[in-house]
């Protein structure tokens, strides 16, 4: 999801994503971890890309790749052309860049996309021509420079026009799929929204276009923005096999839990069932946040897909946090502490399932509300090392040993082992390694901490220090 806040370029506007996908985890078995550049400038991630594979992660995502304008994050999702590649983030030449540099590196690249809408623009204009006739001046102005960025098409020409929309109308009625798919994101006080393409022939065979030629040029995968307001029809449509093939697509439906709760029912659980698409896992975060609750209990975490409370693993897209929830107002109740942000990485990237999302911002400082919090997280010790236990365990089946209010203890096969205790005070817990197999004289070292523990015994004792999450692995 996206809020974008309104200022003289676009008026406020909750941009709500949901999921779309593709057949990704048909070609590969793989649990990499994506790293979320987001508002990173294409150069930027360019510079980092020696660093970020030798990190561990396998997959960055970028910023939308289409033209738009605005020096604030959330003006990269109000497209003004989807032909071209020129925003504030970076131009189609810098994207061949960054990609060809992580090709070097074994990491692949993918692409946030926006194709629910087009930008606000009603501040300065009444018509419905995208892009508008000043960006079609600029064009013809400077037309070298812009077909060297073109993806597609003939930027002489406009590319959608009132009849390519839906009428105007904002979305009132958010439990009503008909009303949240056909109706405008608005943001309140007169805004008259974002402009809700309707999908046509036309759109839908120029949206194709848009993501063949991403496809082309070496994107691997798609996040898709705002998907929850794109019928079902739209999405069949614009998503065919053969761009979808070999690609990972997702996208989120922000929900307030798993099954049971109305949002879940109403507009994720649907989609799961009607698609094999991947998904952000809102349910699995859910459990995540209530487990680390005051009054919340780990035990929570002990098998939370056995109730609902998460998606089957190879569909899921699990996270601690997600860009909204910082960016946004109404969503900034959802940051946890530092500690359970730390405790709650560990058990996402300790646990066997799921496409592990690691959230890092450029926020500008004017955007940014927590001094720098998620800037440099990517590439912490505490960070780098938990991606290396991930990628070890890959593959390697989970069992989880105990659970109660502070302690969540699992096994990663016989190669690993994961503790985490919440509470404020040290918990310890006996291991029956007859009952659950462990390597013996072969010491388990933490990749968090360095200690090591080595099995001699059936009975084997840990002890977790407070607040603190153990990674142990051989």
């Amino acid at each position: 999801m996206t809020i974008t806040l309104g200022t003289s370029f676009a008026r406020a506007s909750v941009l709500t994503t949901a999921i779309i996908g593709s057949s990704f985890f048909a070609t590969s078995v793989q649990a990499d971890t994506i790293l979320h550049a987001f508002n990173w400038s294409y150069s930027d991630i360019t510079l980092q890309a020696k660093s970020i594979a030798q990190a561990g992660y396998k997959k960055v995502l970028i910023s939308p790749p289409l033209k738009s304008s605005g020096d604030e994050w959330w003006a990269r999702y109000q497209p003004q052309d989807i032909r071209l590649i020129d925003s504030p983030v970076g131009n189609k030449e810098d994207l061949q860049k960054l990609i060809a540099a992580f090709k070097a590196e074994g990491v692949e690249v993918y692409a946030d996309i926006v194709l629910n809408h087009m930008a606000n623009e009603s501040w300065k204009r009444n018509d419905l021509n995208y892009p508008g006739s000043d960006l079609l001046t600029q064009y013809s102005q400077n037309m070298d420079y812009m077909n060297k960025q073109k993806l597609f098409g003939d930027l002489t020409q406009g590319n959608f026009s009132a009849n390519d929309f839906h009428p105007a109308g904002c979305i009132t009625d958010w439990g009503n799929p008909g009303h949240v798919q056909y109706w405008r994101l608005c943001g309140g006080n007169g805004d008259t929204g974002l402009p809700d393409l309707d999908p046509n022939n036309w759109v839908v065979s120029q949206q194709r276009l848009y993501l063949q030629a991403l496809k082309t040029m070496g994107i691997k995968g798609f996040r898709v923005d705002a998907v929850k307001h794109m019928s079902e029809y739209q999405i069949n449509q614009v998503f065919t096999p053969e761009i979808t093939a070999g690609m990972h697509v997702f996208g989120e439906v922000i929900t307030s839990g798993g099954k049971g709760t109305n949002d879940y029912d109403v507009f994720l659980q649907p989609y799961l069932n009607n698609t094999d698409h991947g998904a952000y896992d809102f349910p699995l975060f859910s459990s995540i946040r209530n487990a680390f609750s005051y009054n919340g209990s780990m035990s929570q975490l002990h098998d939370p897909q056995a109730y609902g409370q998460a998606l089957a693993n190879d569909r899921a897209i699990t996270f601690t946090i997600t860009h909204d929830i910082p960016t946004n107002d109404g969503f900034r109740y959802q940051i946890m502490d530092k500690t359970n942000e730390k405790l709650a990485y560990a058990y996402i990237l300790g646990k066997n399932g799921g496409t592990p999302l690691i959230y890092s911002d450029a926020l500008k400082p004017e955007e940014d509300k927590d001094n720098g919090r998620w800037r440099d997280v990517w590439n912490n010790a505490d960070m780098v090392s938990m991606i290396r236990f991930h990628n070890v365990m890959q593959g390697k089946s989970m069992e989880t040993l105990y659970s109660d209010k502070c302690l969540l203890i699992f096994k990663r096969d016989k190669a690993g082992l994961v503790a985490i205790n919440k509470c404020s005070e040290a918990r310890s817990y006996t291991i029956d390694t007859y009952r659950y197999e462990f390597n013996w004289y072969q010491p388990y070292i933490d990749v968090l901490s360095g200690s090591s523990e080595t099995i001699t015994s059936q009975n084997h004792s840990l002890t977790i220090p407070a607040q603190t999450a153990r990674m142990w692995m051989q």
